[in-house]
């Protein structure tokens, strides 16, 4: 059972910023692993939000994100994040931090895909 901590949720007003971060400290080989950002709105399906690849080196963001969240990891620590600005109230969801089995490259944004997952965080946006 690997032990992954968002934090870094809350409320914010519209066009105003938020940092995730996803502790894994007990997640072996955490470099080789593509890393990822979900979201759960009620009566909605958990949607990937953004990916980043085990070195950090490939990004990938849904249309809804691009251009206003950034994805980032550290490596020596075990850390992913979630950089998000100009947030609007549809960006009102629970963040989950995820991650492949080691030695996967990311190839989509599909839950199936990720293997270990988060408790989650609420974000809230209000206009």
């Amino acid at each position: 059972l690997v032990n992954m901590e968002e934090s870094g949720g809350g409320s914010a007003q519209a066009g105003g910023s938020l940092r995730l971060s996803c502790a894994v400290p007990g997640l072996i080989l955490y470099n080789t692993r593509c890393m990822a950002w979900f979201r759960l709105t009620p009566g909605h399906e958990r949607v990937g939000v953004a990916s980043i690849s085990g070195g950090g080196d490939s990004t990938s963001y849904v249309d809804s994100v691009e251009g206003r969240f950034t994805i980032s990891r550290d490596n020596g620590k075990n850390m992913l994040y979630l950089q998000m600005n100009n947030l609007k109230p549809e960006d009102t969801a629970i963040y989950y931090c995820a991650a492949t089995l080691p030695r996967r490259e990311c190839r989509s944004l599909l839950p199936a895909d990720f293997s270990s997952w988060g408790q989650g965080t609420q974000v809230t946006i209000s206009s």
